[in-house]
């Protein structure tokens, strides 16, 4: 991923620095089950971690001489540990370092996605409960529908990213998992105990078959997980352009001091941190389909998935954290206008209320269609003339036989009884 878009903390997990000290750690790590199992000398792992040191600029030289990362590394490890190199990779396959060692990198990435999501929570807790009875219009295809309130759309996003959390915290357990049972998962060199008790070392899970490699199924996962909790955010994000319009001006996203929003119209505000986070969403779900794309593979492995995985995994990881940080910056920092949202509340002259009319001629005894038939004249009337809705209503000669002028104030109360009990339900009370 590009810097623009890489928190340091996040991007430093996919550096080669970072790789190759989980490959040592895999490596080291099968080496102390070993020593445990009374495979190899004892001192062996201490001498190994005192000693063992890799340069990637002498990986890079050995690559490009044996066109192989790991033989590269295993090599350049070899120059420093002396004696001990006999040892130091016996029994183990490539892949056995590196899907074990992704397994690692994965587990360090999904805890700062956690961390960032849990934040993301409790900002749209706050705020939602801050807004929850600041009444504002519905919208269904873009169009006045009902009224709600600003806290309960902020309250249906805590929902989507509750629901995220728990699956992409099932997805990061799918991937937390690693193997060493060589090269088509039979185990020939390198038994199962020594396999369970290097993953305890590490802090992962044996996986409970495989060949080659652990199975892309579970990484596929994990980045449709991704996907999915980036459209959220997308989500949020699209809702704030929308109210930033200047004909709706709801609300908008924070606008710096010194911040310029254009070269040319010095007047604007435009929601551009959104708009990145509705952009960068389409690459997560470009990953997530390429991710699948790397589940069928030739019989116990090939080499396709490896380098589409060098990719999307450090990209995806890295944004859905940036996309999560941009989101709480959003939301935190926000403006918003609960005056404008008021005003927009009548723009329609009380066509919003148009099925609490509806219902009130069938408590009267209408027929459905009959019903229908007078709110919808007398909204098209309201439109058309220029009315507000309530004039139209009075003057319609079928409509005021039935509602009276009291009837259609009670049923203008804008009242939403069921806020506190849906609060309630999500546990934001």
């Amino acid at each position: 991923m590009i810097p623009r878009y890489s928190p340091p903390e996040i991007a430093g997990i996919w550096s080669e620095e970072n790789k190759f000290a989980a490959w040592l750690k895999v490596e080291t790590a099968a080496l102390r089950a070993r020593a445990e199992a009374g495979e190899i000398p004892p001192e062996v792992p201490d001498e190994v971690e005192r000693s063992a040191k890799f340069s990637i600029e002498r990986i890079d030289e050995l690559e490009r001489e044996f066109h192989h990362d790991v033989v590269a590394f295993i090599t350049n490890v070899g120059e420093h540990i002396g004696d001990n190199s006999q040892y130091f990779h016996q029994g183990m396959t490539s892949s056995d370092v590196l899907d074990t060692a992704l397994a690692l990198q994965l587990k360090q990435a999904s805890q700062l996605i956690l961390g960032k999501i849990d934040y993301l929570l409790k900002v749209l807790k706050t705020q939602a409960v801050k807004y929850k009875h600041v009444q504002t219009a519905g919208r269904t295809h873009g169009v006045h529908a009902e009224t709600t309130t600003f806290g309960l759309k902020l309250a249906n996003f805590y929902a989507e990213v509750y629901r995220g959390r728990g699956r992409f915290t099932e997805a990061a357990s799918q991937v937390e998992i690693g193997k060493l049972s060589g090269a088509v998962g039979t185990y020939p060199l390198m038994p199962p105990s020594i396999e369970k008790r290097t993953m305890e070392i590490l802090g992962l899970q044996p996986d409970t078959i495989s060949n080659q490699i652990v199975q892309r199924d579970r990484h596929a996962f994990y980045l449709a997980a991704i996907a999915v909790l980036g459209g959220t955010l997308e989500r949020i994000a699209l809702e704030i352009r929308h109210l930033s319009r200047t004909e709706v001006g709801e609300a908008l996203e924070p606008f710096g001091k010194k911040q310029r929003g254009s070269s040319a119209m010095p007047h604007k505000k435009n929601p551009i941190t959104c708009e990145r986070i509705c952009g960068l969403a389409r690459i997560l779900r470009a990953d997530a389909l390429a991710g699948m794309e790397n589940q069928a593979l030739w019989h116990e492995r090939d080499i396709s998935h490896s380098s589409v995985e060098r990719v999307i995994l450090p990209d995806s990881t890295i944004l859905i954290y940036y996309m999560l940080d941009r989101t709480i910056y959003v939301l935190e920092g926000m403006a918003v206008f609960p005056e404008k949202m008021a005003d927009n509340l009548e723009i329609t002259g009380g066509l919003i209320h148009s099925q609490k009319i509806l219902n009130l001629l069938l408590d009267k005894g209408f027929t459905r269609d009959s019903a229908y038939n007078i709110v919808q004249r007398c909204a098209m009337a309201a439109r058309e003339r220029g009315l507000s809705f309530s004039q139209s209503l009075e003057e319609d000669d079928e409509a005021k036989k039935m509602i009276s002028s009291e009837d259609i104030q009670r049923a203008f109360k804008a009242d939403l009884p069921h806020v506190n009990e849906i609060f309630r339900r999500l546990g934001l009370d």
